[in-house]
C-alpha cells in the first residue's frame, strides 16, 4: 500500500498491536520492533516518517534509541512513557523527540497527537512570514501579533516566547528548550519559574480565559505546548 511508513518500538505485543491499528488510517505501512536494536535496524531499512517509541525497552533506554535515530533520521518521534517519568520525558524531548503520550493512553489521544505532528510537519515548510491560529496572527517579519484584528502588545521576551511556541505548534517544548530559545547564551537557572511568570503574562494577553487556555497548554513537569496547527 502506498503512503508513509510508521514504526512502533515496544516490547509489549499488545501495545504494538493497539498502536499499529491506531496508525493504520494515516499510514500506508506500519512496522513493529520489540527491542531498541531491532527498531534502529528498521529505521535504516524502512525510513519511517513516524516512530512511536516506548521508554521501557529490554535492551537499551529510550534516550539511547532517540539519540541514535537523530543521527540519521528526521522522522517524527512520539514517546510512550509512564506517568511518573517526567524527567525522562523532558530528557527525551531535549534529545530530539517531538512529543509524548503517557501510559495508560487512549487510542483517540494517540491518534490526535499523531495527527497534530502530521499537520505540523506539513505546515513546517510553508512559505510566508505570517502564522495564523484561531484569532491570532503573528507576522514574523514585522514582529507583530494581532488577536481578532487588534494588536497585542508584547515585551521582547514575550514575543520570543510566543514565536518559539507558535512556530513549534503541536509540539511539547521542555522548560530547557524554551529557556535556551528565549534567553540564548544565558546560564540555565530556574527555567520553570522564569517561564511560569512569562507564560502567565502572555496568557492574559492572548487567551479569552487564561484559566482555561485554548492556545498555550501546560505539560506538567515537562514544559508547554502551543495548540496544534489547524
Amino acid at each position: 500500500m502506498a503512503g508513509p511508513t510508521a514504526l512502533v518500538i515496544d516490547d509489549e505485543s499488545q501495545i504494538r498491536r493497539a498502536v499499529s491499528h491506531a496508525l493504520a488510517e494515516d499510514f500506508g505501512r506500519v512496522v513493529e520492533a520489540a527491542t531498541g536494536a531491532e527498531g534502529l535496524q528498521l529505521v535504516t531499512l524502512d525510513h519511517p516518517s513516524l516512530i512511536v517509541l516506548d521508554l521501557g525497552l529490554p535492551d537499551m533506554s529510550g534516550i539511547v534509541v532517540c539519540t541514535e535515530v537523530r543521527k540519521s533520521s528526521d522522522a517524527m518521534i512520539l514517546v510512550l512513557s509512564a506517568r511518573h517519568a517526567d524527567q525522562e520525558k523532558a530528557t527525551l524531548l531535549d534529545a530530539g523527540a517531538d512529543d509524548y503520550v503517557t501510559k495508560p493512553f487512549s487510542t483517540l489521544e494517540l491518534k490526535a497527537r499523531v495527527r497534530a505532528l502530521l499537520r505540523r510537519a506539513r505546515s513546517h515548510g510553508a512559505t510566508g512570514t505570517t502564522i495564523r491560529h484561531g484569532a491570532l496572527a503573528m507576522d514574523l517579519e514585522g514582529r507583530t501579533l494581532v488577536r481578532d484584528g487588534a494588536p497585542v502588545h508584547l515585551t521582547p521576551t514575550e514575543w520570543e516566547l510566543v514565536r518559539v511556541l507558535m512556530t513549534n505548534a503541536g509540539k511539547t517544548m521542555t522548560h530547557r528548550q524554551l529557556f535556551a530559545a528565549v534567553w540564548p547564551g544565558r546560564q540555565y537557572g530556574d527555567a520553570q519559574q522564569y517561564l511560569r511568570v512569562h507564560v502567565a503574562n502572555v496568557r492574559r494577553k492572548i487567551e479569552s480565559n487564561p484559566l482555561d487556555p485554548r492556545y498555550i497548554f501546560t505539560e506538567p513537569g515537562v514544559g508547554y505546548r502551543f495548540a496544534a496547527p489547524q
